[in-house]
């Protein structure tokens, strides 16, 4: 399904909200008319603000940038030409949040030259949405012909009033896997994307980028008061960004919702992509459920590399694989099959890994084989170390292989603080690498799963094979180190997961991690890790636990039957930090799930079936805390119960302390 309409700008200014004040400033609306950009030179510069009804979010702010040699390409300007128009089309994910997504927008195209010197050319694009706004640079090409060197990108969001912002630090050895921290806006330091913030005014807003591509990160630091100002992830060099005779930023965007649940239903990011290049996903790709030879290891029962305790044996595999097809699951990660592997594998060194011939203890061809007879897919996987220049020696017999023995995902691990110990995961070089693996595994019927990777800004759409990564502190956090404290599962739906999927390798039924390290569990209870498949998405969940920590533990039916492909999201109610409680409905099916989860502090959630058919009755299956449950009372425990519901019901569950649950609705 696909509808489109491009309405001249002549015809149309006054529908789309553009009036020309003078030759220098200009405002352009939104469809509904609420957000508002308003450009202008100001001595020559640009600048722009933004509105949100009567409330000014951005105030009068910079933009351009700073070339090699001190070359200021931020003043000067004169305004060459300005364009507007508006868009309105339907766009069918191939697998998603949502099936179908409306991108909508109207746009300001503005020209400038520089008066003097080498009378250089810039092009800012705007696009208004009701659900925010974005903007980009063009550099296009032009009469100076040279290599560009970008040094420093001047653009600020200088905020009109401060606000509680929820942050992670950008530039640091574990690159995005930090715990989130609340601060006000004002004291930020360095930070990545997506930043979100609650403003005085009520208004929830996040900053991030989409369409990242041949360019640097941008990441953000507050300069002064409420001003916040790009700051592009650099080479090692120094340099921002190289490139030549032309160059196209990403999108600075700027969701702005009523509430912080509005923002997660925000597909901005999604629209401001292209659409999809590939037109043969669907031979290769279809959302699923997996389970793996993986916690093990994270938790000390078995090793990644070649010993005793090895956990990518084809004897492992047999069991797993024997597990996976009992239980009617039908994808299995292996890590650790392939030779390099050492105890040392983890650390900042430049790790030899193999991406073709098996570990001792390990034949890849029987267990693809044996898998195959009970109708289970292996997912591959090659852990890079960060070592690229080995890596891409290889990458190619790699993925081959794969092709050749009907493995169509692929996991992608990049452990270390640099790439080939030099180079950051954010900068242009990482983004670059990224894209260039994604669009290699295309060729080869690969879908991705990256982890330790760049963020998520919208690749997904073009390119589908781009199906979930990492980019943030994950389950395995709870395995060896102090573990995630249990508000970061209701921080995480409005900060990380609004830039897209997230492998966070939920389900795991012994929270209090029994066969792992002294001292070592999940802060929460079984009811929370199963809301996990429905507040976090991604179109391929992991079953993460042992196979013997979910034998004959009736909680796992949900597991079972939640899908991981879903025609429409709701998130009705929320606050970050706290809670959430988000609703979905199966594509494949009339059926919708709801998960719900708290912080440390127990929760009565009472809410509205509103979203569910007027028309039907379904049949309610009910997974939440037992009675007198939390993190540390009984957290295993789970209540399970049917109820008939209607769409004019109210649904109540008693949540306790880091607790949470989850219920399939199904219709009758």
């Amino acid at each position: 399904m696909k509808n489109y309409l491009i309405l001249p700008a002549v015809l149309f200014s006054i529908a789309i909200g553009y009036s020309q004040k003078t030759k220098s400033a200009y405002e352009l609306a939104s469809p509904n008319g609420k957000n508002k950009i308003k450009f202008e030179l100001v001595k020559n510069a640009p600048k722009y603000a933004v509105s949100h009804g009567k409330t000014e979010v951005i105030s009068p702010s910079d933009m351009g940038f700073v070339l090699k040699g001190n070359e200021d390409l931020s003043s000067n300007f004169e305004i060459k030409g300005a364009k507007t128009s508006t868009f309105d089309e339907t766009w069918e994910q191939v697998w998603g949040e949502k099936k179908n997504i409306r991108n909508h927008y109207n746009q300001l195209v503005v020209d400038l030259q520089q008066k003097t010197g080498n009378k250089r050319k810039l092009q800012i694009q705007f696009r208004a949405f009701d659900d925010g706004v974005a903007f980009r640079y063009v550099y296009p090409k032009q009469n100076v012909k040279d290599s560009i060197f970008i040094m420093d990108e001047k653009t600020t969001f200088n905020l009109k009033e401060d606000g509680k912002a929820w942050w992670i630090p950008a530039n640091r050895p574990d690159r995005d896997e930090y715990l989130f921290k609340d601060a006000p806006v004002s004291t930020l330091d360095t930070v990545l994307t997506p930043l979100t913030i609650e403003s005085k005014s009520g208004l929830a807003l996040s900053f991030h980028e989409a369409n990242l591509i041949d360019f640097a990160s941008m990441t953000l630091v507050n300069t002064k008061g409420t001003e916040l100002k790009s700051d592009l992830v650099p080479w090692a060099d120094g340099v921002k960004v190289r490139v030549k005779d032309t160059f196209t930023s990403s999108w600075r965007t700027l969701q702005i919702g009523e509430n912080a649940g509005e923002l997660i239903t925000s597909y901005l990011v999604l629209n401001l992509n292209e659409p999809n290049k590939l037109k043969n996903t669907n031979n290769y790709f279809k959302p699923y459920k997996y389970l793996g030879i993986w916690w093990g290891m994270h938790i000390g029962k078995y090793t990644f590399w070649e010993s005793e305790k090895q956990g990518a044996t084809t004897k492992h595999a047999e069991e797993y694989i024997d597990f996976t097809a009992k239980e009617g699951f039908h994808h299995l990660l292996i890590e650790g099959w392939n030779k390099g592997w050492t105890p040392a594998w983890y650390e900042n060194r430049m790790h030899m890994f193999s991406f073709t011939k098996s570990a001792d203890n390990f034949d890849l061809e029987k267990v693809v084989e044996y898998g195959k007879k009970k109708n289970i897919e292996l997912i591959g996987y090659h852990e890079t170390g960060s070592n690229l220049i080995n890596y891409l020696k290889e990458v190619d017999e790699g993925f081959a292989l794969y092709k050749k023995l009907g493995i169509h995902t692929v996991k992608i691990g990049h452990v270390g603080s640099k790439l080939n110990m030099k180079q950051m995961h954010f900068g242009q070089f990482g983004v670059n690498y990224f894209r260039y693996i994604l669009e290699k595994a295309a060729q080869y019927d690969l879908a991705v799963l990256y982890h330790e990777s760049i963020k998520d800004t919208g690749e997904r759409r073009t390119f589908p094979n781009m199906v979930s990564r990492e980019a943030a502190r994950g389950q395995e956090y709870n395995a060896w180190s102090e573990g995630n404290p249990p508000n970061h599962l209701s921080i995480i739906p409005f900060t990380r997961l609004l830039s897209g999927p997230m492998d966070f390798t939920p389900g795991i039924f012994d929270v209090e991690v029994k066969q792992g390290y002294p001292g070592k569990r999940i802060q929460g209870t079984v009811g929370q890790q199963l809301a996990l498949y429905v507040t976090i998405y991604s179109p391929i969940q992991m079953l993460a636990d042992l196979p013997e920590n979910y034998e004959g533990k009736p909680a796992l039916q949900f597991l079972k039957d939640v899908p991981t492909d879903w025609e429409d999201t709701k998130i009705l109610e929320g606050k970050i930090g706290e809670y959430i409680t988000t609703a979905r409905k199966d594509r494949n099916s009339a059926d919708w799930y709801l998960g719900t989860l708290t912080n440390e502090k127990p929760r009565n959630v009472e809410v509205s079936l509103s979203f569910l058919d007027p028309n039907a009755t379904y049949e309610a299956q009910i997974y939440v805390d037992a009675e007198g449950t939390d993190q540390t009372h009984n957290p295993e425990a789970v209540a399970i119960s049917k109820k008939t519901v209607k769409a004019s019901d109210r649904l109540q569950l008693k949540l306790g302390g880091a607790g949470g649950g989850a219920v399939r609705f199904k219709k009758l």
